[in-house]
């Protein structure tokens, strides 16, 4: 199944493409590497999961705040790039903030990581890192960085 349809079939769809909040690109396609910025959990120019994991947001809004972060992501590749032209998601660095004893942050970045697999298949097998961090912009909850093979032009 093609990514559009497996977006469809477990009930997604993309958000709007987000612009960069400064003086960079969205994606950056170096040879045959895109690079897209970090994702924020913006849903058409919403701004959703605001807060600190662990003190006004669960593990599950934080899932879903991943979530959308991962979808955020696929709409940049499907602008920039197109589903037809990815050879596969490479690794996603995951960043969230939190309060000082929760510690679920594999279960949240699983949001992100799920979808992944649920909507590339096989192209969404990834590594990745996570980063506890003390602040991120505009108190989101998580953030969302991504590194996929594309097909040489």
């Amino acid at each position: 199944m093609t990514p559009q349809e497996n977006l469809a079939k477990f009930g997604y769809k993309l958000p709007d493409v987000t612009t960069p909040g400064g003086s960079y690109v969205s994606v950056n396609i170096r040879e045959n590497i895109a690079y897209v910025a970090i994702q924020f959990p913006i849903l058409n120019e919403e701004h959703l999961y605001i807060g600190r994991l662990g003190d006004n947001l669960n593990t599950e809004d934080g899932y879903k705040a991943m979530e959308l972060c991962a979808l955020n992501v696929l709409s940049q590749i499907q602008a920039k790039v197109g589903f037809d032209k990815l050879k596969g998601l490479n690794h996603i660095d995951a960043y969230f903030q939190s309060g000082g004893n929760w510690d679920d942050s594999p279960v949240v970045v699983n949001g992100a990581s799920d979808l992944f697999v649920k909507i590339l298949q096989d192209k969404g097998k990834h590594s990745r890192a996570i980063f506890g961090v003390e602040k991120l912009p505009r108190n989101f909850s998580v953030g969302l960085t991504a590194t996929f093979t594309i097909e040489k032009e």
